[in-house]
């Protein structure tokens, strides 16, 4: 009787596609469940602190974290989609939400605006995601984890600055700062994470943080 074998290499890439196809779902499920979870905490969280559950920041290291997780295995094309998943799945969910659980999400232009922005942010930061966890030079774990920061380090400038929000300002800062402290893997990463992590910051509030201010305005 004659008997089939199947390459080592197909069994490999079947598993990969399984992977594949269970991964970015499973990011989209949880970014549309955290998305109607930090609708419902901005009537929850105390006076300014509300503007946190929906900051760009968090949103963005949702894609952040979902890319690092799925990093254990796959390349960048994998972790690009998760994080891509990530943050559509948190738009939808957020005004999804406003839209059936409250009282309707108004305008379309913001939920469009923050779906155009997803489609940019979630494969930026599933990058960023994998260069830090698998990068394979010391070089693109600096950029991808100061990109991380400097997301905690815009909003910084942002309650500092234009809300003049004293704590908000300094806890966004702490930020800052632990990120490359306590993810980056030898002292002299940390320390040039540090450093690249500020004008990470400032050029995330000029390319996010003031065109947003003028369509709000």
């Amino acid at each position: 009787m004659a008997t089939t074998t199947t390459p080592d290499g197909l069994a490999v890439r079947e598993g990969a596609r399984g992977t594949w196809s269970a991964a970015v779902p499973a990011a989209a499920g949880g970014g549309l469940l955290l998305g109607l979870l930090t609708n419902l905490a901005q009537g929850l969280l105390p006076g300014a602190w509300n503007q946190v559950a929906n900051s760009g920041a968090v949103w963005s290291a949702v894609a952040f974290v979902a890319a690092a997780l799925l990093a254990r295995e796959g390349g960048v094309p994998r972790a690009a989609a998760g994080g891509l998943a990530a943050e559509a799945g948190l738009v939808l969910g957020y005004y999804g939400y406003a839209e059936f659980g409250r009282d309707g999400m108004g305008d379309l232009l913001f939920p469009l605006v923050w779906l155009g922005m997803a489609c940019v942010a979630g494969p930026l930061f599933g990058v960023a995601a994998h260069w830090w966890r698998r990068g394979p030079d010391a070089g693109r774990r600096i950029i991808g984890l100061a990109a991380f920061a400097g997301l905690f380090g815009m909003e910084g400038v942002t309650a500092a600055w234009d809300l003049h929000y004293a704590s908000q300002a300094w806890a966004c800062l702490a930020a800052l700062a632990l990120v490359p402290l306590l993810m980056a893997r030898t002292h002299r990463e940390r320390a040039l994470t540090l450093a690249a992590a500020l004008p990470c910051a400032l050029l995330a509030y000029a390319i996010v943080e003031l065109p947003l201010q003028m369509i709000s305005g």
